[in-house]
C-alpha cells in the first residue's frame, strides 16, 4: 500500500522540483564544475590532459516532453550543456534541433530488444538473443532514419530500460556489443560503456519520491567528487497528469498483450 501511495504522489501530487534543478546548475557553476553533454565529455577524455571538475548531464526522455523543454530552458539560461536521449515515442525533431543549436546533444534512447520481444511475444532471454541479427537491423533502420531527419550524425546513444528487459534479463545495451554495428552507424560511445563510466567518480540517477537520488544527492557530491554523471528523467522533476496516465495505461496494455 505504501508503494502504491508513493507512486500516486510521484505521478500526480508531487510539487515541481524544477527550482531544485536550477539551484543545482547554479551550485555546480559556483563550485567550478564544467557542465557538459555526454558527447562533449567523451571527446574530452580522449584528450590530454583529461578534464577535471565536470558534471555531465544526461537526460533520458522516456516521456513528458513538456518538462524536458523546461529543463532545457533552465540549462540554456545558465549556459549548461546536456545530452537528451529520445525514444521513438518521444521524438520531437524541432526540439532536438534546438538542443543541438544550443550546443547540447540530442540522440537516440533505443529499446529495440524490448520492443521486439513484446511484439513477437518472446518470453525467454535465449529466444531473444537468437533473434539479435533481426533486432540489430531494426536498430539500424531506426537509427539511420532519426539521423537523417535530425540532419546531423549521432555519435552517442543510450539504452532504455523496459520492464521486458528486466523480466528477460536481456538489456538493450547488449545489441551494441557488436563493433561492426557501431562502425556501420558511426556510434562512438554508448552511455553505459565501461570505458566511459570508469572516468566518473560517481554516477548518480534520479529516483521517484521519496528517494529522489541514488546513491547520493548531487548537491552532496559537489565538492566531494570531481567527475560526476547525473542521469535524470523529466517525470521525476514535475508531475504531468495526462502523460503519467498515458504511460501507465501503455505499460498495462503491453503487459497484458505480452502475456496473452
Amino acid at each position: 500500500m505504501k508503494t502504491l501511495l508513493n507512486r500516486l504522489y510521484a505521478d500526480y501530487l508531487m510539487p515541481s522540483r524544477l527550482a531544485e534543478y536550477e539551484a543545482l546548475l547554479v551550485r555546480a557553476a559556483d563550485c567550478g564544475y564544467r557542465q557538459l553533454s555526454v558527447r562533449e565529455f567523451h571527446g574530452a577524455i580522449r584528450q590530454t590532459p583529461a578534464p577535471d571538475k565536470v558534471l555531465v548531464h544526461r537526460h533520458d526522455i522516456d516521456s513528458d516532453l513538456r518538462t524536458a523543454r523546461k529543463l532545457f530552458a533552465l540549462e540554456t539560461k545558465h549556459g549548461v550543456h546536456a545530452s537528451y536521449y529520445f525514444r521513438l515515442s518521444t521524438l520531437d525533431y524541432g526540439f532536438m534541433r534546438a538542443i543541438e543549436a544550443a550546443g547540447s546533444e540530442a540522440s537516440y534512447h533505443y529499446e529495440e530488444v524490448a520492443t521486439f520481444a513484446k511484439r513477437h511475444r518472446l518470453r525467454r532471454g535465449d529466444d531473444v538473443r537468437a533473434r539479435f541479427p533481426e533486432i540489430r537491423e531494426l536498430f539500424v533502420r531506426n537509427f539511420m532514419r532519426i539521423g537523417e531527419r535530425l540532419g546531423r550524425p549521432m555519435t552517442t546513444v543510450a539504452s532504455h530500460g523496459d520492464f521486458a528487459n528486466r523480466r528477460l534479463q536481456v538489456i538493450n545495451h547488449e545489441l551494441l556489443s557488436d563493433p561492426a554495428l557501431r562502425r556501420r552507424c558511426g556510434i562512438e560511445c554508448e552511455s553505459y560503456d565501461a570505458d566511459l563510466l570508469r572516468h566518473f567518480d560517481v554516477y548518480i540517477s534520479d529516483r521517484p519520491h521519496p528517494m529522489y537520488y541514488a546513491p547520493v544527492s548531487p548537491f552532496d557530491a559537489l565538492g566531494r567528487h570531481d567527475r560526476i554523471c547525473l542521469l535524470t528523467h523529466p517525470v521525476q522533476w514535475e508531475t504531468n497528469w495526462l502523460e503519467s496516465t498515458r504511460c501507465n495505461m501503455v505499460r498495462l496494455a503491453e503487459e497484458v498483450v505480452w502475456h496473452t
